[in-house]
């Protein structure tokens, strides 16, 4: 009988001595659950869109500043000025400074995703009070007008 009294205690004390801790314990040192990847660009101030990456040249890209130029007077210059003034959007000085050409791609061919989940656009929202409209613009005239941005900017 002592021997199994013994036995058994050896057996609670090894079960006790292998537990895993409370959960608390476990829960402060598991990893934090991975990021989607529309949080990762949303971290990485990319925004949310179709745009991953953008591979921006030196020196710009004459064709396409003409292009976007041209998108730019047609599509968007009825809200938004070259230089730092709002009219009914933000103007566009120093943006190619402050935003990554993938959100700036993002905006232009997103904007209500943008408008919805990203943090930046909806500051420009309430800045603006006007939602900015989906102008149809396709990922190459995006990436033109971005460009022009660049441009715009004093880049050469």
């Amino acid at each position: 009988m002592k021997a199994c009294n013994v036995a058994l205690f050896l057996l609670v004390f090894a079960l006790a001595a292998c537990g895993g801790g409370d959960a608390t314990t476990k829960s402060d040192s598991a990893p934090a659950a991975a990021q989607t990847p529309e949080e990762k660009m949303l971290a990485e101030g990319k925004g949310v869109g179709e745009i991953k990456f953008v591979e921006l040249k030196t020196p710009l890209e004459a064709d396409r500043v003409e292009r976007g130029k041209a998108i730019y007077d047609m599509k968007c210059a009825a809200c938004h000025k070259l230089d730092d003034k709002r009219i009914v959007g933000p103007g566009w000085k120093d943006v190619t400074k402050t935003r990554k050409p993938e959100w700036i791609m993002n905006m232009i061919t997103n904007v209500e995703v943008m408008l919805e989940k990203d943090e930046e656009a909806q500051k420009l929202l309430q800045l603006c009070l006007t939602r900015m409209p989906d102008q149809n613009v396709s990922i190459g005239d995006a990436r033109d007008v971005l460009e022009f941005m660049r441009q715009n900017d004093g880049e050469k």
